[in-house]
């Protein structure tokens, strides 16, 4: 491919590579900046679509979602202080983890991992150890049968003594300066339909046809893990509509509608996070679940409503924004539209929501986070200003804001205390990897290289 041509294509990765049941309300941040306030909810324009009579539509069978859901692992809200990283006295560049230096941690036996969030893990790392063994790690810091030690023994390993597991297999490892942000994400529940009915106006659609995804690495070794997302036009691969277009009419009357939501607000947040469930007129509960987006840059309009002075004080919470946009319906709708990313679904069976890496997420164990940074699968331990999210947890998720070294985004299940604590989560401090021992070595030269801590 001539020079231009790959100069174009690299401009184009910073579209979002998933919107994953996903990002945060607060994942609007850049890694490094300062923890902003939750980003909010896109809705549909004041008019509404013409849509055909209810009695010529036949209703979707979708599965129904489990309503009793396995009560999620507590954690605490006091632990020991961790000691921080050695400072860098250059800040730490590059695409990758690799790129960016890894130094060794703490020894894993002193971190402050309790035994309920260790049972969690490593349920969540057993879903996790098929994919792990045969991915392609993006980060650059593991391969395949690096894991497969730990793999190995994970099935038979009792989790009464979880604790011992993650000692026994893993080294803590700092990527770059080890300086960590959190934000949190939930899987929703909303009112929806399988038809459209009076109450029930919002299309959910599902994934179109002409919407193609091109991995970039087949272009280029250097854009490897990156993805564009677009509309084939004539031979053309075209910007797809973004979401002021879409919720205009753009894909009205094309047969994608999956279910229609009962409330543009609260389907808005339900694309943000990518996945969730419809509570039925009938009081069934069927989930759904990402399945691509439009490729268009994911936009966090709390910051952007923060930045231009709508938000007061205690408003700032993922609550307060949905208030906010309730009480100012046409200026909201405006806002909202300003985050150009649109989410399509597919229905999901069985556990969920679907991670990244196609398996179900854990609720309180998953963390979502940048595969150039953190392999998928890996687990993660965090210390930061919000000890309700401090502790042990595995990265089996990515999300269209989760960008660069050390940025997380804590998955904490679905209900009413997960909607809480996810829609305020905005949590700083410093995280340690955690990889098969002799990791750190092998990436040093066969030396523990860089400062110590």
């Amino acid at each position: 491919m001539r020079r231009p041509a790959l100069r174009s294509l690299r401009r184009c990765v910073r579209t979002p590579l998933t919107l994953l049941t996903t990002a945060a309300l607060a994942a609007c941040v850049a890694p490094q900046s300062p923890p902003r306030a939750p980003s909010a909810a896109v809705s549909r324009p004041a008019h509404a679509r013409p849509a055909p009579a209810p009695s010529s539509q036949r209703p979707l069978t979708l599965p129904t979602a489990a309503i009793d859901e396995p009560m999620q692992p507590d954690r605490p809200t006091r632990r020991v202080s961790v000691p921080l990283p050695a400072d860098l006295p250059t800040p730490p560049g590059g695409a990758t983890a690799a790129a960016q230096g890894i130094r060794p941690g703490p020894a894993v036996a002193g971190l402050d991992i309790t035994p309920a969030e260790a049972r969690a893990a490593l349920g969540a790392f057993r879903i996790s150890c098929p994919s792990l063994v045969r991915r392609t790690d993006g980060s650059g810091l593991t391969r395949g049968e690096d894991w497969r030690e730990a793999c190995t023994a994970a099935p038979g390993w009792s989790d009464g003594d979880a604790q011992r597991f993650f000692a026994r297999y893993f080294e803590a490892a700092v990527i770059g300066a080890g300086t960590a942000f959190a934000t949190g994400y939930y899987e929703p529940e909303i009112r929806g339909s399988l038809v459209r009915q009076p109450g029930y106006e919002v299309p959910i659609y599902r994934r179109p046809p002409d919407l193609l995804e091109v991995d970039l690495s087949l272009f280029a070794d250097d854009l490897r893990g990156r993805k564009i997302r677009g509309q084939g036009i004539d031979g053309q691969l075209r910007p797809y509509p973004d979401r002021a277009a879409i919720v205009g009419g753009a894909l009205a009357g094309k047969g994608l509608e999956l279910a229609w939501a009962a409330d543009e607000v609260e389907f808005f947040f339900l694309q943000v996070q990518g996945s969730g469930k419809l509570r039925l007129p009938d009081g069934r509960a069927v989930r759904i679940g990402y399945d691509s987006q439009n490729g268009r840059d994911y936009t966090g309009i709390g910051a952007l409503m923060r930045d231009r002075g709508l938000l007061g004080p205690g408003q700032q919470s993922m609550q307060g924004i949905m208030a906010w946009l309730r009480a100012n319906p046409e200026q909201g709708r405006a806002i909202m539209n300003e985050n150009k990313s649109f989410v399509f679904f597919r229905p999901i069976s069985g556990p969920g929501p679907i991670g990244a890496m196609g398996y179900p997420v854990t609720g309180r164990a998953t963390v979502a986070a940048d595969p150039a940074f953190v392999p998928l699968g890996a687990p993660v331990f965090l210390q930061l200003d919000r000890t309700e999210a401090s502790g042990l947890w595995v990265a089996q998720d990515t999300g269209g804001a989760i960008k660069g070294a050390n940025r997380f985004d804590t998955f904490w299940g679905g209900g009413e205390t997960a909607r809480r604590i996810a829609g305020g989560m905005s949590g700083r401090g410093n995280a340690w990897l955690l990889l098969p021992i002799g990791t750190v070595a092998r990436l040093n030269g066969g030396s523990i290289g860089g400062p110590g801590l």
